[in-house]
């Protein structure tokens, strides 16, 4: 079996029994749920104690539970067909370059890190319509100056 195939079997699954990804993510539980549906998605992995407990949950073999907990090949083409993916990438090809100008000003040279992050997703009520609010918090990692003679910062923090 292939990983895009126990996706398939876990939608289907999902479908069949009719859970929402709330009552999956609350019966796996251990982590936030963006990473436990990612993992179910494939796009993420699930530690050995939480692809047992998924594993539990589908119904899923041997095989298929050690494949929960295999670092999976991430990322998806571009620029994402899907329009609710395109929204997002929509948002970083016209905000990034003010997000990256003010993370610089405020931070020095670097990135913001996808791997030490956490992401929540609120129901935001509104009069004019529900609005999604997405909360991200990541680690600033600072670009390394290699080379850097004495005197000189061997980190991209900022300068004051």
């Amino acid at each position: 079996m292939k990983r895009d195939e126990l996706t398939e079997k876990i939608l289907d699954i999902k479908r069949a029994k009719g859970w929402s990804w709330k009552h999956i993510t609350t019966e796996i539980g251990g982590m936030s749920e963006v990473l436990v549906v990612g993992a179910l998605l494939g796009q993420m992995k699930l530690v050995k104690p939480l692809a047992k407990k998924a594993a539990q949950l589908f119904e899923l073999s041997e095989s298929e539970e050690r494949m929960l907990n295999e670092t999976p090949y991430r990322g998806s083409p571009m620029p994402p067909t899907d329009p609710l993916l395109y929204r997002f990438y929509e948002l970083i090809m016209v905000n990034g370059p003010a997000w990256k100008a003010l993370i610089e000003e405020e931070f020095g040279d670097g990135i913001m890190s996808a791997i030490d992050f956490d992401m929540q997703i609120e129901r935001e009520p509104n009069a004019k319509g529900d609005r999604v609010r997405i909360s991200m918090s990541g680690k600033f990692l600072p670009y390394k100056y290699y080379g850097a003679e004495q005197g000189i910062p061997e980190l991209g923090y900022k300068e004051d």
